[in-house]
């Protein structure tokens, strides 16, 4: 059985069929399963962290090379170590990478790498225990699950009459890496999202023939800092005020900060900055996309209507064929196989509960970074450890009197 320390250095844990302890299990060694092993570990806990890769942060080293934080380095450590100061205000991707390993370290985790959780039960002999059946035919007991596999989990292409047979190169936004492969070449890129937005002025900048960007709808463009004031400060500030008012406000923000960019092809949004939020569009914040617009070296075309042999089909009947097509398309969470069957997710296969709360009917089974909130999902993901950790800690309390 796999069963390595990762990369980071931390110490490798025996996992056997029934634990004699029955630690609390982990699910994902990403910033959300770390945090929550560390805050866990900090009231003496136990946490074991399973990581289906051989390395802690798997998701972010594989994120393309211009990749930044949207959000501050002041918010976005994780729970016990700051990310030092020398990594700047928007910390890159690498050293996201090397923050992860270092907090891995720093607060001794217990990783276990290479193995992949692939189902959820109840224990069954109702003690409220959770069994979790892993790679291999493993069987792990523990007495309460954190599943923190990650809010971009599964690429998600959707599924373009024509894009089986489509003759050109298509790929995900999840295997870009840099614009160095597309110099001097025509490429879509679909999505206007923060990723897809970021990929387009990443090409432009870095010397693609033609980059066009096709939107599907009109998103909401924030600059990531005004006057030193970051876009996320602001998030948190008016995360509990009433939505409508937030809407308004922010109206009157994007009127004065982000240029009318509609002669351009890409007009301002019908519906409100947080009313669409809290829908999950979260709102792209600028990196090069408004100056690349306004340019034209980035040109918004219509959404992505179907394929056909080598041309792109557009809603509006444009025909395009571009020398690749990156489609930056989202992910899913994929959590159906592991715990569909618990009736834990709702609609949109999302958790029904996260941070400190369990869903009613699976109490112990916790969540953590399947939300993308305007405040920072690093910062919330900090947030959600603490509650996780302090109920689970009085729950052992009360267990043990």
């Amino acid at each position: 059985m796999p069963n390595s320390p990762s990369s980071a250095g931390s110490r490798a844990v025996a996992v056997t069929d029934r634990t004699d302890d029955r630690p609390v299990y982990v699910v994902g060694g990403g910033p959300g399963g770390l945090a929550a092993a560390a805050t866990l570990r900090a009231r003496g806990v136990r946490a074991v962290v399973l990581e289906k890769t051989d390395r802690v942060g798997a998701s972010w080293r594989g994120h393309y090379d211009r990749l930044r934080l949207h959000t501050t380095r002041r918010w976005s450590s994780l729970p016990g170590l700051k990310m030092p100061r020398g990594f700047g205000r928007w910390v890159g991707r690498d050293d996201v990478v090397r923050y992860l390993e270092k907090y891995t370290e720093h607060h001794e985790l217990e990783v276990v790498t290479g193995v992949e959780v692939t189902r959820i039960d109840p224990a069954p002999d109702d003690s409220g225990d959770w069994r979790l059946t892993a790679t291999g035919g493993r069987v792990l007991l523990g007495r309460a699950v954190v599943v923190a596999t990650g809010f971009n989990h599964t690429p998600r292409v959707p599924d373009w009459p024509g894009r089986d047979a489509y003759t050109g190169e298509l790929l995900h936004a999840a295997h870009y890496r840099g614009p160095a492969p597309y110099a001097d070449r025509d490429v879509l890129v679909v999505g206007v999202g923060n990723t897809g937005a970021e990929i387009a002025a990443d090409l432009a900048e870095g010397g693609a023939a033609r980059v066009r960007i096709a939107v599907r709808t009109a998103p909401h463009i924030v600059r990531r800092s005004t006057a030193g004031w970051p876009a996320q400060a602001t998030g948190i500030l008016v995360r509990r005020l009433p939505v409508r008012l937030v809407d308004r406000a922010a109206a009157v923000v994007s009127r004065i900060s982000v240029p009318d960019l509609s002669a351009h092809g890409l007009p301002r949004p019908d519906g409100g900055l947080a009313s669409r939020a809290r829908q999950g569009a979260i709102p792209v914040q600028d990196v090069g996309l408004i100056d690349a617009v306004r340019s034209g070296r980035v040109v918004p075309v219509a959404a992505v209507a179907s394929f056909d042999g080598d041309t792109v089909v557009l809603a509006d009947g444009a025909r395009l064929t571009p020398d690749a097509v990156i489609a930056a398309t989202g992910y899913d969470r994929a959590l159906e196989p592991l715990l569909g069957h618990l009736g834990v997710l709702d609609g949109r296969g999302r958790p029904v509960a996260r941070g400190g709360r369990s869903p009613k009917s699976a109490p112990g089974l916790y969540f953590t970074g399947f939300t993308n909130p305007i405040s920072g999902m690093l910062r919330e993901m900090a947030r959600d450890a603490g509650k996780i950790a302090r109920r689970i800690a009085r729950k052992e309390a009360r267990a043990a009197r």
